[in-house]
């Protein structure tokens, strides 16, 4: 039993709940009523103010409850009016609030604050206003899904059901065409203490829950370990001969032997060992909020930034998203200028591809036709990367879906990702490639082996530039001169896997669906992961298919060698042959020769035949 004769909470975990509404539609009355009713108060604080409303001649009021303790915290007691707590039987709450709309939203969309669940505040006298739009609009801004309609001030409208019924309708249709639903509409008198702890004997004709049975209906979190296994890593570190693969787990668990994924970069491995400080026997399971080290029974190359994930449950990667941003700059957020976006521990240059919606945060009224907002403005907006980085949904997992926006070194705006529709066809081969990769069946020949075998690594030789400038011609004598030298080489032409497409499929359709980048990008990728040095002149791909082609046969790399005249080539080839360089087929395939050596992608011998 607590002090107050209240049964203590049944369980620990605190619900952090919002209270979303105008002050003028009964807040503090509501939240002084919520306190009180769960004798959640300071020992003597109810009969205190009730005796100061008496002496003054004054009415007491629930609300001087939140402007008594406000009082306090202006003469230095330390009593945080932003974070209210008081507990049912089942379980603990704390008030998630703030002066103004500008600093709730900047505690929310940030993350110093991240609320369960809100309780949004209709005035049943004055009806829906425009006002209680902004507030639902708000909700749907901050991703939350429980919540509950409260109509206070019921004893106004002499507790009329059709009232009621009517604001229940009106609003139900509006939160419905923003996505957002409400678990349950309650008409209350907060004043009066009616539906709030006990039951209204003035409103027999409702039969559903008070606010406070309503408050525990609302579902606990989920437990971060019970989410996907998400570890985004600090750094690595080499001991002995073991490299240490370090970070903090951010939700769910892994164990030792477990295949995982690292993000964005798509490498993979199996967990060898789990390291941690002073500790007798090293376990075998890591798990959320650990800060851990792992070991891989293979090396593989990964850096900070990468998020290591269970291959049964990846991560969205990408390079475009949709995100609710709160922007605190000196300067405006623009379009098209760059900034730097911190997502865990990734750093990546990033740009606002557009504003689908700009909101003043002091009104909540939207700014029509906006490419900026000032300080202190909310948007939701579309951002697009330079490279492609790992994410969750702000509502699936909130610590891998919520960023920081960095201007000149300062973070100027905080924000939390809500969307992603994979509209590119980038975006289509990068998980058509995470997917084939992550059941892909390995022999037990290994690349290092193939490499040791070989005399070189896999890799993909792309030769462009336009027709006529001697492609073809350099491509065949610098496949012959690999094969002279004992090297596993081959020329892969798009044209002969095009031989194999069907007469009765539309050969328009086949490049427009990339599915002629996919057949030559899969073709490549069986080439290379037999070990092979591929070589492709082909002209129907362009920069872009390039990257798609990377995304296909990774962790192969891509040489491009463009054939140009041009003083400026196109994209960022690795080498760059002018046509008469490359009709010297001698010298131009030793070029390509020497810089294959020099990235180390020709190793070991060299016998010539």
């Amino acid at each position: 039993m607590g002090s107050n004769g209240h049964k203590e909470p049944q369980s620990g975990k605190q619900m952090k709940l919002v209270i979303v509404g105008h002050v003028d539609h009964g807040k503090s009355t509501l939240v002084g009523r919520l306190m009180a009713d769960t004798d959640s108060l300071p020992t003597g604080k109810l009969d205190f103010i009730k005796d100061i409303c008496d002496q003054q001649g004054k009415s007491f009021e629930f609300a001087f409850l939140l402007d008594a303790l406000e009082e306090e915290q202006k003469q230095g007691i330390t009593i945080d009016t932003s974070q209210i707590f008081f507990k049912t039987e089942k379980r603990p709450y704390v008030i998630i609030d703030a002066p103004g709309h500008k600093e709730f939203l900047k505690n929310m969309v940030t993350g110093a604050a991240n609320a369960d669940a809100a309780l949004l505040l209709i005035d049943a006298y004055e009806g829906v206003q425009e006002q209680s739009r902004r507030h639902g609009y708000l909700l749907r801004l901050l991703g939350l899904k429980q919540v509950a309609v409260v109509v206070n001030k019921m004893d106004l409208v002499k507790y009329d059901p059709e009232v009621f019924y009517k604001i229940k309708s009106e609003y139900t249709e509006f939160l419905k065409s923003m996505g957002v639903e409400s678990l349950e509409y309650i008409p209350v008198s907060a004043k009066l203490g009616e539906n709030i702890a006990k039951r209204s004997e003035n409103m027999s004709w409702y039969q559903g829950p008070t606010v406070l049975e309503m408050l525990d209906q609302f579902e606990d979190k989920l437990p971060e370990i019970n989410l996907p296994f998400r570890m985004p890593l600090q750094d690595v570190y080499k001991f002995d001969e073991r490299r240490i693969l370090a970070g903090r787990v951010e939700s769910g668990k892994a164990r030792v032997g477990d295949k995982i994924i690292f993000s964005p970069s798509n490498k993979r491995g199996v967990i060898k060992s789990i390291e941690t400080w002073s500790v007798e026997k090293e376990p075998n399971t890591i798990e959320a909020s650990h800060s851990v080290g792992i070991t891989l029974t293979e090396q593989i190359f990964v850096e900070r930034g990468d998020v290591a994930t269970l291959a049964s449950d990846l991560p969205i990667v990408t390079t475009t998203f949709d995100a609710n941003v709160f922007w605190m700059g000196k300067k405006p957020l623009r379009v098209g200028e760059s900034y730097l976006i911190k997502l865990t521990t990734q750093n990546v240059e990033c740009e606002v591809a557009k504003f689908n919606k700009a909101i003043d945060a002091s009104t909540l009224e939207t700014l029509p036709d906006q490419d900026f907002i000032a300080k202190n403005d909310v948007a939701e907006l579309t951002l697009r990367t330079r490279q492609p980085i790992a994410f969750d949904l702000f509502n699936t997992i909130a610590e891998t879906g919520r960023f920081v926006l960095v201007d000149e070194y300062d973070v100027c705006g905080g924000g939390i990702i809500t969307g992603f529709t994979p509209l590119s066809e980038i975006d289509r081969f990068r998980d058509e490639a995470r997917y084939r990769d992550s059941h892909w069946i390995k022999g037990a020949v290994t690349p290092d082996m193939r490499a040791y075998r070989n005399g070189h690594r896999a890799a993909m030789i792309l030769i462009t530039g336009k027709e006529g400038v001697g492609k073809a011609a350099l491509a065949g004598q610098l496949e012959e001169k690999l094969f002279r030298q004992n090297r596993q080489s081959y020329l892969l032409d798009g044209r002969n896997i095009q031989v194999g497409v069907g007469a009765d499929m539309d050969q328009e359709k086949y490049f427009t669906d990339g599915e002629a980048l996919r057949r030559f990008g899969e073709v490549a990728k069986l080439f290379v992961d037999a070990g092979h040095v591929v070589i492709s002149t082909s002209n129907v791909f362009n920069q872009e298919d390039h990257s798609n082609i990377n995304l296909l046969i990774e962790p192969a790399p891509i040489v491009e060698i463009q054939v140009t005249n041009d003083k400026f080539p196109k994209g960022k080839p690795e080498m760059v042959l002018t046509v008469d360089e490359a009709a010297e087929h001698q010298s131009a395939v030793q070029k390509i020769l020497d810089y294959l050596k020099e990235e180390k992608i020709l190793t070991g011998h060299n016998y010539s035949i």
